[in-house]
């Protein structure tokens, strides 16, 4: 914990050292947290990133009497990552023909655990897997999802058959790997 404080004392004073130790330490941790948003490591990178600038910029507003320093940058890297999501969001315009898409009868999660239900889930960029939960596991119907997450019903089929296609190829590799061994 000394350790800890001598750093953040460094990053306070713009120590480049001492930035380079923070972000090194809790690289993994962060990376982890920006992982559950986005599939793409650019994005989970670009989240994580520019969450550690706001946590070296507001560093000095860290009150070790409020909590733990670990928390603090937590939720700094999280709504960094979220305010990510959203702009992402706001950007994604995809519109899908609705002959491109055969959705009824088909759920790729209908003979798996939970725990490996949220492992490809976990597969999934952060929108599609938002799409994909609401209709294969909550069992929303595409009109619920579009009035739920604000989204053309376009683009929500676009997200399922992203979905699928993705998921498709991550089974097809588990079975060829299977098949190897």
């Amino acid at each position: 914990m000394e350790k800890l404080n001598e750093i953040l004392q460094g990053c306070k004073k713009n120590d480049r050292a001492c930035q380079q130790k923070l972000y090194a330490q809790f690289y993994p941790a962060f990376f982890a947290l920006c992982k559950t948003f986005f599939s793409d490591n650019h994005d989970v990178l670009t989240a994580l990133n520019d969450g550690m600038l706001k946590v070296f910029k507001n560093i000095d507003k860290f009150d070790e009497s409020k909590g733990d320093f670990f928390n603090w940058a937590y939720t700094i890297i999280r709504n960094s990552a979220l305010n990510l999501v959203v702009k992402k969001k706001n950007t994604l315009t995809y519109e899908l023909n609705e002959q491109l898409i055969e959705i009824k009868g088909y759920n790729p999660f209908r003979h798996l655990e939970w725990k490996d239900i949220y492992y490809y889930l976990g597969q999934l960029q952060f929108n599609t897997r938002c799409v994909c939960s609401l209709f294969y596991l909550e069992g929303f119907s595409i009109k619920e999802i579009v009035k739920s997450l604000d989204m053309k019903e376009g683009t929500v089929k676009w997200h399922l058959n992203e979905c699928r296609n993705k998921l498709k190829k991550i089974f097809e590799n588990i079975q060829n790997s299977e098949k190897s061994a």
